[in-house]
């Protein structure tokens, strides 16, 4: 997949499939339209997909109510799964004020034919865009032969039928509902950070952590409490237990993501990391003191070794 930051260097391509979003977490109501995308674009002979996504996300440039926004995937980990998906060409257009007010004309006529050269448009159902999201399928449909180029709306109960957004995932995280997060995306969610050193107290209980710190300050952490996780470091894949919160047993005073990494004795201060979220455990809770908290610990460890082993 070759990879344009902006559109200032672009050619006009032989006959451009193209679909344009944000694509949060590719989930699998996206990956619907990724798949038609490449079909009809496997089906011309010159025939090849682009996907043009925007960065930062259009709601922290055009919104009041973006501060508390939380994303499902970094924008590298957008690249790499759209790779996965098949797609020939990905445009990362840099989300500006000035770009939010082309009208639905100027983002056709200057985007889509003038620097993409776009043969054919898919999209999803009701996607708009546009200042204002003024433009959408109705309008294009009207204008097909003016432009140039055919657009395909992906069907309104298709869509409905896979039952996805990147808000119902969200809020699945923030529940704590990994189980449900894993169904909509069609893979575990993950975080990916550094490395870095905390207070080091679970060395001295038998349950030495490693400390992320994750790479994307937009990147939605899931609710506090206990996971079972999958933990990926330095070319392999290990058991885990996750605590994210504040550590009450111990009068913690800001958020952690600490992982215990089963069977595991290295040191890695500095090095990156990628949790996989498999189950959750239970929620963050106060222990009457550190016994209590060990005890606890040991039944986690039990449970999580039991649902990764599965």
């Amino acid at each position: 997949m070759l990879v344009h930051r902006g559109i200032d260097s672009l050619s006009p391509l032989p006959y451009a499939v193209v679909t344009s979003g944000t694509f949060d977490g590719v989930h699998l109501g996206h990956q619907k339209i990724l798949q038609r995308l490449n079909e009809v674009a496997r089906s011309h002979p010159d025939g090849q997909s682009v996907v043009m996504t925007f960065w930062p996300h259009p709601r922290t440039v055009v919104s009041n109510d973006s501060q508390d926004l939380r994303l499902l995937s970094s924008l590298e980990e957008k690249i790499t799964l759209l790779e996965h998906a098949g797609v020939d060409h990905l445009i990362v257009i840099p989300f500006t004020r000035s770009f939010s007010q082309l009208t639905s004309e100027e983002f056709i006529r200057q985007i889509l034919i003038d620097r993409i050269g776009t043969r054919k448009l898919v999209i999803g159902y009701d996607h708009r865009f546009g200042r204002d999201r003024e433009g959408g399928f109705d309008y294009i449909q009207a204008h097909q032969a003016e432009f140039g180029f055919e657009v395909e709306e992906i069907p309104r109960q298709d869509i409905e039928a896979v039952g996805i957004s990147s808000s119902k995932i969200r809020t699945a995280l923030n529940e704590g509902n990994v189980t449900a997060a894993t169904r909509f995306l069609g893979r575990p969610y993950s975080l990916t950070g550094t490395i870095v050193k905390g207070r080091q107290l679970g060395r001295t209980i038998g349950f030495p952590t490693a400390n992320l710190q994750v790479d994307d300050p937009v990147k939605l952490i899931p609710a506090n409490g206990v996971y079972a996780v999958d933990v990926e470091q330095g070319g392999r894949t290990y058991g885990g237990m996750l605590n994210i919160g504040f550590r009450p047993t111990v009068a913690g005073e800001h958020q952690t993501i600490e992982t215990y990494i089963f069977d595991f004795d290295k040191d890695i201060y500095g090095e990156h990391m990628t949790l996989q979220f498999r189950a959750f455990l239970r929620p963050e809770q106060k222990f009457n003191g550190l016994p209590a908290l060990v005890e606890q610990l040991q039944q986690d460890e039990q449970q999580a070794r039991a649902l990764l082993a599965r």
